[in-house]
């Protein structure tokens, strides 16, 4: 794969022979470092695009010029190769340490170039959406008719609603001097909207009218003709049609004047009035939607004029067909939900921003279920959800734990030592990389230090605990996620949750050190300062831990217990069991063998396997590494007999069975076959002893198999019914 680098006018210490060794193919030519590969040596780049591989070019200030490059090569006739762009100027060639450490500079820059060269990852699903431009603007009489006109001047069917919005807004029938307009170019409303959901070419909006909630003024009758303005002696109507309750009397001269038109009806009874819409544009000084992530196609514009401006750009180009990855993947079976009646785990819709996620039961069993149009991308889901049943997609987990495990790999076959993997969401970490880059190369900050390596994810929140495990078992020294602000706090929340589990499981296993880091970066100034205090972990770490060879795999708890055996396996101080921090996706069921009376009914809620029984005799049993602390069968236990013991247990151990209650089978009195347990009988007649359908021979009943049971019962019906007769 051609691969075309640039000291940038001999601002970057490259070292092309040393890249070539660590990032191509073996055998390879060494890597030549141009000087200026976007001005004098461009024809370095256009004759790569003669072949059939792709091209890997280590710039993206020029992206836009070598795209136009390439895209007139292939007007010309000629068939181009696919280019690829990877940052290595502003991620730390640019920085101080890379003056000082040359060295480990060019070994991140080839593990850059090494993960820019991986085979791009599965295409995925796209969610559609449809837009033709009719749009409610709701929100202050002045503002709202002001946008409409402009709106509707730049192409949008535009219908309107004057007043508040779910309890926030001025007040319906508010007059702040604004008139509608003379022609009936739109639809104007007077109401308070009550309900609003959907997405971008999918709103449904409701809003209420009638005396007791809007202006007695119907805007949609009104003619204009101004004769209630005349009549009204209080002044109580202007042109904005809407009535000032609080100096209106009850004379109704406006009702007489309106007279046919009928716009005008103080006893008007409340109605709901039901529309769809394509957008949504919101005037109210507070948003409808208080979710960190509002629907695609709603746009709080507020009260900021320079806002308003942007929002009805924005609108504008939003009409006409679109789409987007669908994010996730869902497995109901592995899924810890609800079972039995009974929820478990609801990690998945505490995290979403956008209320995306929903839950929906039936037959008993509770699964989650996802609406793809309102999913944002940021992954917190998959994050958080214990078992692997709801996955990231953009791109797959397999995917992104290849590139991890390519970019460690690389950096020390390259000499490269303490590697940090800096996670960052792409749409605000890339800004602030790029402008603490800038700053370093002018000599105001310290820039990214060389063992820094950036990872650009869709999201800083769609990578999480096993993938981090993984990462330490690679090679990394310290996994950081850097947040900019721009997340939603139940992210950060969520994150710093992960952090501490994983935290907590390496130093229960004897490593020392900060392995996992929160770094807040609002700016790029914060950024430098944050990464000037991440020390090493050499010491505490070192050679003890051998690079680990497993890949990462599909199943986040595979990958999971893949990373935690090589973990355990070279601990520094070996322990059988670490313990963990309450919600963890680990740990141990302990059983009070007192209480429990072997029902079983924490076997039927156990979604993941981890609680087995016996068919041939009363024995309740456990497989530790199938334990995912969703907390079904603590909720199931009718007798309140199991306890969660969040943590991890290393070796064999894990994987054996153990057994956690036994006891003897209750033998049926009448045919002398085991059912039950003689626990859950005698706990059974004692609760019923002085209930009166199971008083004298009926409390035997109790006592007998199913089947003898049903003859028992029919039997004594046949006496009774034999004797009747004779009698």
């Amino acid at each position: 794969m051609p691969t075309l680098i640039c000291n940038c006018n001999d601002t970057m210490p490259l070292d092309g022979a040393a890249l070539s060794d660590a990032s191509t193919q073996p055998g390879a030519a060494p890597l030549k470092v141009h000087r200026l590969l976007c001005r004098r040596e461009v024809g370095a780049f256009t004759a790569a695009l003669d072949g059939t591989e792709d091209v890997i070019v280590a710039c993206t200030q020029e992206r836009p010029l070598f795209t136009e490059l390439a895209a007139k090569t292939q007007a010309d006739g000629v068939v181009t190769a696919p280019v690829r762009f990877v940052n290595i100027r502003e991620t730390g060639g640019w920085s101080r340490g890379a003056r000082k450490d040359p060295r480990t500079a060019n070994a991140k820059i080839a593990a850059l170039l090494a993960a820019a060269a991986l085979p791009d990852p599965d295409p995925v699903p796209v969610v559609d959406y449809r837009s033709a431009g009719s749009v409610l603007v709701f929100g202050p009489a002045a503002r709202a008719l002001a946008w409409a006109d402009r709106l509707g001047e730049a192409g949008l069917q535009v219908t309107v609603l004057l007043g508040g919005s779910n309890g926030t807004g001025p007040g319906t029938g508010a007059v702040d001097g604004a008139t509608p307009p003379a022609t009936r170019d739109y639809p104007v409303h007077s109401g308070r909207l009550d309900k609003l959901s959907g997405w971008l070419g999918a709103f449904e909006a409701s809003w209420e009218t009638g005396a007791g909630r809007a202006n007695p003024i119907d805007l949609d009758l009104c003619t204009r003709c101004n004769a209630c303005i005349e009549a009204c002696p209080e002044g109580a109507i202007d042109f904005s049609y809407q009535i000032d309750l609080s100096r209106c009397t009850a004379h109704r001269d406006c009702v007489k004047a309106c007279g046919a038109a009928a716009a005008i009806d103080f006893d008007r009874p409340a109605a709901t009035v039901s529309e769809r819409f394509d957008l949504v544009f919101d005037l109210n000084d507070s948003p409808f939607f208080g979710r960190h992530a509002p629907p695609q196609g709603y746009l709080h514009a507020g009260a900021d004029p320079l806002r308003q401006e942007r929002m009805a750009l924005a609108a504008t180009q939003l009409v006409g067909e679109f789409e987007k990855p669908k994010f996730f993947q869902y497995k109901e079976s592995l899924c810890a939900h609800g079972r039995n009646r009974t929820t478990g785990c609801s990690a998945c819709i505490d995290v979403c921003s956008a209320e995306a996620i929903g839950s929906r039961w039936q037959d008993g069993k509770g699964r989650i279920e996802v609406a793809p149009n309102l999913c944002v991308g940021c992954g917190a889901c998959t994050t958080v959800c214990p078992t692997g049943a709801i996955s990231y997609a953009y791109p797959k987990p397999d995917h992104q734990g290849r590139r991890l495990r390519t970019l460690l790999s690389t950096y020390r076959q390259a000499g490269g030592r303490d590697a940090v993997l800096l996670l960052h969401g792409q749409e605000h970490g890339d800004a602030r990389i790029l402008a603490l880059g800038r700053d370093a190369r002018a000599g105001r900050l310290d820039g990214i230090a060389p063992n820094v390596i950036p990872v650009g994810l869709f999201h800083p929140a769609s990578v999480g605990l096993e993938l981090w495990l993984a990462a330490i078992a690679w090679g990394a020294d310290r996994v950081a996620v850097m947040l900019t602000g721009d997340e939603a706090p139940q992210y950060r929340t969520a994150l710093a949750e992960q952090m501490a589990v994983a935290q907590a499981i390496l130093t229960g296993l004897g490593y020392r050190g900060e392995f996992f880091t929160l770094i807040d970066a609002p700016d790029a100034g914060s950024l430098d300062r944050a990464l000037a205090r991440l020390s090493p972990n050499v010491a505490a770490k070192g050679a003890a831990l051998p690079p680990a060879a497993f890949h990462a795999a599909a199943a986040k708890r595979e990958t999971l217990g893949f990373a935690l055996d090589h973990l355990a396996a070279h601990a520094p101080l070996p322990a059988e069991t670490v313990p963990l921090p309450a919600g963890a996706p680990l740990g141990a069921v302990q059983v009070d063998t007192g209480r429990c009376t072997l029902c079983m009914a924490c076997v039927g809620s156990c979604p993941s396997q981890a609680l087995r029984d016996n068919s041939e005799r009363p024995v309740l049993s456990f497989l530790e590494r199938n334990c995912v602390q969703c907390g079904l069968c603590e909720r199931t236990c009718p007798e309140d007999a199991i306890t969660l013991v969040p943590r991890l247990l290393t070796g064999d151990a894990v994987r054996q069975p153990v057994t956690l209650h036994e006891t003897r089978p209750f033998h049926c009195i009448r045919c002398a076959k085991p059912f039950g347990t003689a626990q859950m009988v005698e706990a059974m007649l004692g609760r019923l002893a002085g209930h009166p359908a199971f008083a004298g021979a009926a409390a035997d009943r109790l006592k007998m198999c199913s089947d003898c049971r049903v003859v028992d019962m029919i039997e004594k019906d046949t006496g009774a019914a034999t004797g009747a007769t004779l009698q």
